[in-house]
């Protein structure tokens, strides 16, 4: 039964299962590398997450850094005059606050204000009205300076209506310089407030125009609404201005994430919150030098040992600790409130967004071995305000649209800066360490997969080759065997019954003399076969010159040439028949007997009707054999194919020639066995068999 079945093979339907095999084989083996190629992506996806996290922590712990140095300073550092150390010794100074031009470790800070109990406007940079800026350093040049960048801080101030006018006029006319010799002093500082990009005359007409509109207290009122409004939810219809666009608007996918509330859908549901930081209200007792403007200047300009009345107010105040709000202009107001004598005071600092970004967020994400493979988005309570890209590709971003990528991590600073969301996102996630090697065994896999598949499928097909070999050389045993036996048969009979006269009866004795000697020559190829099949052929190799062989040859076929009605031509010249070669005499002989047994099937239908045997020396060290027809020739296709075992160019059921397939097989393995060459080519016309040995 299973004989049968694998008869029942074809080529097709050996594909047919070679092919479901290999998918069944191939789906889980992709499912299960694809598996790893996740895990080592999901393992890369949190290594950076972790390295996302601790880079936030760091920008979040500078910022904490320049937030404490601020709250840090006293009540009194917003004046321009302070009073070093022992309020008794009445050592008067001026305030860190007030250098020129402004000194601070906030990267991006434009200036500092304060803004009193009546909205009046004020800052570190002038003098208090009265006081002489040149006795303190001050020239005026320097102040004229002073004054622009002052103006540009109210300014801002008034346009996000924060504060009135009137302070500045009143404290630009306290200052003893004519409206002549301030103008003059404006022109010979005209470049410097150029390169400031202030209009010194539109800022003094819109706080002129402001001011009408705002009355005094305006300004504390309006420092409460920007405190009030970083506790209420995001305005996410409201999108504040300078900004690249909303959070939710991004382009990130979140496929690591482990839960619905790290993806981007808003920053309700995304932020993680750094850990918040507990400031509460502090007091301090701080000291200010009274409104004795004469006195003041006074002890200025004294010689050593001098004694000068200065008067000093001691007083205690209560200090909130500092919120960040963004203006409508796109600037950033750090600001706190102060209790003095029933009176509440504001005082902050004006802050640009981007310098700001630039001094701690990317300065910091540049450092960072994070920046090779991951952007960083800075958002505002939902706003897109700035965005840093990876150093393998742009650097900056000017709209959400250019986000892209993969969410990694998202985070909110701690206060006051709670309102900034720090979002890193990556575009093209490193693999990881493993990853060359899974690559590395899947090839291999792969390769080995189909390289395997592919040598199956060669053995199949050998295989089934092979068994109609096996069948058709079977089918051309059965007829080679048949014919001769019959003929036998035929002849024997004939021969026993009387039916021949003595004429017929030696053309009978001939025929059954051929017949049996083609039977014993088939007989001994299939025994041949056989040996070699199982590896058991003897061969002994002697010494023997190419004249006997020759000889030899001659009287094994010419009777069988003669009798097809074939013409025999030996050429042999006489240094090649004296050669010695070392053969099997037996095998020699089979060799050849073959050769011209396949010249005379395949040349019946020649003109020319003539075996050519052949031999000459080539070169110094080989002799060469040759038998020849003139017969059709062998099609270039099937040169080498013809010395395969059962091989036949003809189809076993309508062949023309007899034979089995095994001759030319035989001939190649013999030859090979004694060390010999065997090859074939078309000769114009025929075809020339050579078969070459190393002299001895």
């Amino acid at each position: 039964m299973r004989r049968a079945s694998r008869s029942g093979w074809d080529k097709k339907r050996l594909r047919r299962w070679l092919v479901l095999f290999f998918i069944a084989v191939a789906i889980p083996t992709g499912i299960l590398v694809r598996q790893a190629y996740s895990q080592l992506k999901w393992e890369a996806f949190h290594r950076h997450r972790v390295m996302a996290e601790e880079l936030a922590n760091r920008i979040d712990r500078r910022f904490l850094e320049l937030i404490n140095t601020e709250e840090a300073r006293s009540f009194t550092d917003y004046a321009f005059l302070i009073v070093a150390g022992d309020p008794s010794a009445k050592f008067v100074q001026r305030s860190p606050l007030s250098a020129y031009p402004v000194a601070a470790a906030i990267p991006g800070l434009i200036g500092y204000f304060q803004v009193d109990a009546q909205g009046d406007f004020s800052s570190p940079l002038l003098p208090q009205p009265g006081v002489q800026p040149s006795a303190y350093g001050v020239s005026n040049r320097e102040l004229d300076q002073r004054r622009a960048l002052q103006n540009h801080i109210q300014q801002i101030l008034i346009e996000n209506r924060l504060v009135h006018a009137r302070g500045a006029d009143a404290l630009g006319s306290a200052v003893s310089l004519s409206g002549a010799q301030l103008r003059r002093e404006e022109d010979k500082a005209s470049e410097p407030l150029e390169s400031l990009g202030i209009d010194a005359d539109k800022e003094l007409k819109t706080k002129l125009e402001l001011s009408k509109q705002q009355q005094p207290g305006a300004s504390q009122a309006a420092f409460d609404r920007l405190d009030e409004s970083r506790m209420l939810p995001d305005t996410k219809n409201k999108q504040a201005p300078l900004t690249l666009g909303r959070v939710e608007d991004l382009k990130l996918d979140a496929p690591y994430q482990i839960d619905s509330r790290d993806k981007v859908s808003g920053l309700e549901a995304s932020d993680t919150a750094a850990p918040s930081v507990k400031r509460g209200v502090r007091k301090e007792r701080s000291a200010l030098p009274e409104k004795q403007l004469k006195a003041l200047n006074e002890a200025v300009t004294a010689e050593a040992g001098t004694e000068s009345e200065i008067g000093i107010s001691l007083f205690e105040s209560e200090i909130d600790a500092y919120a960040l709000s963004l203006l409508d202009s796109g600037h950033f107001a750090l600001f706190r409130k102060v209790w003095r004598d029933g009176q509440r005071y504001i005082q902050g600092a004006l802050i640009e967004p981007q310098g700001l970004f630039r001094g701690v967020i990317e300065s910091t994400f540049r450092g960072s071995v994070l920046s090779r493979v991951s952007d960083v988005a800075v958002a505002y309570r939902g706003d897109v305000l700035s965005g840093y890209g990876a150093q393998t590709s742009r650097e900056y971003f000017s709209s959400t649209e250019e986000l892209l990528g993969t969410l990694l991590y998202q985070t909110r600073l701690s206060t006051p800066l709670n309102d900034l969301t720090l979002i890193f996102s990556i575009t093209q996630l490193p693999a990881g360490p493993g990853a060359a090697v899974l690559t590395w065994v899947t090839a291999i896999l792969l390769l080995v997969l189909c390289g395997g598949f592919y040598l199956t499928y060669r053995l199949g097909t050998e295989q089934i080759n092979l068994n109609r070999q096996q069948q058709d050389f079977v089918s051309a045993v059965s007829h080679e065997l048949k014919t001769p036996l019959t003929s036998i048969r035929m002849y024997g009979e004939m021969l026993r019954e009387g039916w021949a006269d003595e004429e017929k009866k030696k053309t009978y004795y001939e025929y059954i003399h051929e017949e049996s000697e083609r039977l014993s020559r088939l007989i001994d190829n299939v025994l041949q076969l056989a040996r070699m099949t199982r590896n058991d052929m003897q061969i002994e190799l002697k010494s023997i010159r190419v004249a006997k062989l020759m000889d030899n040859i001659r009287s094994k076929v010419s009777s069988q040439i003669e009798r097809m009605g074939f013409g025999l031509n030996i050429t042999c010249p006489e240094e090649a028949r004296k050669a010695l070669i070392q053969v099997d005499v037996d095998c020699f002989i089979q060799i050849l007997i073959n050769l011209v047994d396949n010249a005379i099937k395949f040349s019946r239908k020649a003109e020319k009707r003539v075996i050519d045997i052949g031999c000459q020396l080539q070169g110094d060290r080989t002799v060469l054999l040759s038998v020849r027809d003139y017969g059709p020739g062998v099609p270039k296709e099937q040169l080498r194919k013809i010395f395969k075992l059962f091989y036949r160019s003809e189809n076993e059921m309508t062949r023309e020639t007899v034979g089995t397939g095994i001759g030319l097989a035989l001939v190649y393995q013999l030859t090979l066995a004694m060390h010999g060459q065997v090859d074939v080519v078309n000769r114009e016309p025929g075809a020339e068999f050579r078969v070459s040995f190393p002299r001895d």
